[in-house]
C-alpha cells in the first residue's frame, strides 16, 4: 500500500483516541446537565463546581443562533469558497468537512486541557463555539496549500496547529490581556502565517500549473462561499460578545463588509487593464472588512471608523492579490494558492493595528464603567481607592492589573508580533515535517487534481457508468 492512501487507517486510529478521551474527560457543562436544574442545586460535584459561571442557567441559550452562524461558515463558507480550482472542486469541500470536523473534536479536547474543572473538561456552546474558532484558524492554513499536500499531511497539520494555537491565545489573552473579540489576531493572522511559513518549506517550482485556475463553473460555486462567509460574518465577530458590545459588534462588521464590497468591486475594476471584474477580488477581498474589523469590533470606534476599515482592508486586499502574491512567489518562494495572505494576513495586521488604536484612546468618559468588562486588565489594582470607588457600582469587580490606555495598547501589539513568531516558527517547524519523504508524495500531475482522491464515475443517460468529464475554460491561477 502506498504511503499517500493510509490516510483511512490514520483518520480512524484518531477517531478511536478521541472517543477514548472523551469517555475519560469531556462532561456536559453544569448548565447542560439535567442533575445541575437551577431548583435543584445539591449535588457533590456542583458544590466542586460552585466557581463555574453559568452562562444560561435555564438551559435555553441566546448563543445558539450565532454559534450555527459560524458553524454554517466553517463548512460551507470555507468549503465552497475554496472550489474554485476546476478540477479539484470535491476535494476542496470535501477534505474541508473531514479536516473541520477532525479539527473540532481535537480542539474540545485541546482546549480544554487548559481550562479543566475538576479534572474534567465541561463542555457548552461556549466551548463549542471555540473549536469553531480553532478549525478556521486551521483551514485558514489549508487555503494555503490547496491542492498541494495529501489528506495524510493536512492531518498532522490539523494535529499539530490546534496545540499551538491553543497555547498562542492562552499567552495572548491571559498573560498579555490582548483583547481581540472578532479573533482576528489569534484566528486569521495565526492561521494565515502558520499557512505561509508551511508553504515556505513545502515550496516545489511545480506548484503553478494550468490546473491552478479557475473555470465558470467552479467560480460560481466559489461564489456561494463568499456569499455565506460575507452574510454571518457579524456572527463570527460578536457571537461572543455580550449585551452592547454585541450589539456594538454586529453593527461594525456590518458596516465594515458593505463598505469594503463597494471599495473592492471599484479597486477591482480600476486595477484591470480591460477595466474589468475579476472574480478573485470579488470572492475574497468582499470579506476581508471582517477580519479588519475583528479586533475592535466590540470597540467604541464609531460607524464612520468601521467604514474607514472596510475601506483599508479592501484597498490592502486588492493590492495584495495584484502585487503581492506574485512577489511573495517569485522572490520569497511561498506559494499560497487562495491568497490566504491578502484575505485574512494583512487584514488581520491591519485589525490588530486598529485594535491597539482603540484600546490606547479607551476611556471612561466613552465606555463608563462597561471600559472595565471590555478591558479586564485596567481595573485597578486591589487595594486602591480608585477600586474602591468602582465596586460601589460594581461589587463583584476583582482588582486587575491597573493598566493605562498605552499601556493595553502596548500589549495589543506585543500579542501581534508573539502571534506572528509562534505562527511562522510553528509553520516551519510542521512544513519541515510534512516535507519528509515518506509523507511527500505528490506528483505534478496530482497536484490540484480530485482523481488521486476521489471515485470520479458517474452514470450516463442509460445507467451505463463512465468516468466524469471535468470543465477545461481557464480563467488563471489565483
Amino acid at each position: 500500500m502506498k504511503l499517500s492512501h493510509v490516510h483511512g487507517y490514520f483518520i480512524l486510529v484518531l477517531q478511536a483516541i478521541f472517543f477514548v478521551l472523551f469517555c475519560v474527560f469531556v462532561r456536559y457543562h453544569p448548565d447542560a446537565n439535567a442533575r445541575f436544574h437551577p431548583l435543584f442545586n445539591e449535588t457533590h460535584f456542583e458544590e466542586k463546581l460552585d466557581k463555574v459561571k453559568s452562562d444560561d442557567p435555564w438551559g435555553h441559550s441566546k448563543m445558539y443562533p450565532m454559534f450555527q452562524d459560524v458553524h454554517v461558515m466553517i463548512f460551507i463558507g470555507f468549503g465552497f469558497l475554496m472550489m474554485f480550482l476546476k478540477r479539484y472542486g470535491l476535494s476542496s469541500v470535501g477534505i474541508n468537512f473531514l479536516i473541520a470536523a477532525l479539527c473540532l473534536q481535537w480542539a474540545i479536547l485541546v482546549n480544554g486541557f487548559f481550562h479543566l474543572k475538576e479534572g474534567v473538561i465541561l463542555v457548552n456552546l461556549t466551548a463549542l463555539l471555540g473549536a469553531d474558532f480553532t478549525a478556521a484558524a486551521v483551514l485558514i492554513s489549508f487555503g494555503v496549500l490547496l491542492g498541494k499536500t495529501t489528506p495524510t499531511q493536512l492531518i498532522i497539520l490539523a494535529l499539530i496547529e490546534v496545540p499551538v494555537f491553543a497555547i498562542n491565545e492562552v499567552i495572548g489573552r491571559q498573560y498579555f490581556g490582548a483583547v481581540d473579540i472578532g479573533d482576528s489576531m489569534f484566528v486569521h493572522v495565526f492561521g494565515a502565517y502558520f499557512g505561509l511559513a508551511a508553504s515556505l518549506i513545502l515550496y516545489r517550482r511545480d506548484a503553478s500549473t494550468e490546473k491552478e485556475g479557475s473555470s465558470y463553473q467552479s467560480d460560481m460555486f466559489a461564489m456561494i462561499g463568499t456569499v455565506f462567509l460575507w452574510l454571518y460574518w457579524p456572527s463570527f465577530n460578536a457571537g461572543t460578545a455580550p449585551g452592547d458590545d454585541q450589539h456594538r459588534g454586529i453593527i461594525n462588521t456590518y458596516i465594515s463588509l458593505i463598505s469594503c464590497c463597494v471599495t473592492t468591486y471599484a479597486l477591482s475594476s480600476l486595477l484591470d487593464k480591460h477595466k474589468k471584474f475579476d472574480m478573485v477580488h470579488v470572492q475574497n477581498s468582499t470579506l476581508a472588512g471582517g477580519v479588519a474589523v475583528g479586533t475592535a469590533a466590540d470597540l467604541m470606534i464609531h460607524p464612520w471608523g468601521a467604514a474607514l476599515l472596510g475601506i483599508l482592508a479592501a484597498v490592502i486586499s486588492v493590492c495584495g492579490y495584484v502585487y503581492i502574491t506574485p512577489l511573495l512567489a517569485s522572490r520569497l518562494r511561498i506559494h499560497d494558492t487562495c491568497g490566504v495572505h491578502n484575505l485574512h494576513g494583512l487584514p488581520g495586521i491591519l485589525a490588530a493595528i486598529a485594535g491597539a488604536v482603540a484600546a490606547a484612546l479607551a476611556s471612561e468618559a466613552t465606555y463608563g464603567i462597561s471600559l472595565y468588562e471590555i478591558f479586564p486588565a485596567r481595573v485597578p489594582v486591589e487595594g486602591s481607592p480608585e477600586l474602591a470607588r468602582l465596586q460601589q457600582k460594581m461589587p463583584d469587580l476583582e482588582g486587575g492589573s491597573g493598566l493605562s490606555g498605552s499601556s493595553q495598547a502596548l500589549f495589543q501589539l506585543l500579542t501581534l508580533v508573539v502571534t506572528l513568531v509562534i505562527s511562522i516558527a510553528g509553520g516551519i517547524v510542521t512544513g519541515c515535517i510534512l516535507r519528509l519523504s515518506p509523507l511527500s508524495v505528490l506528483k505534478t500531475e496530482e497536484l490540484y487534481e480530485d482523481e488521486k482522491w476521489w471515485v470520479m464515475e458517474a452514470e450516463d443517460d442509460e445507467g451505463h457508468k463512465g468516468s466524469v468529464t471535468i470543465p477545461m475554460a481557464d480563467n488563471g491561477a489565483r
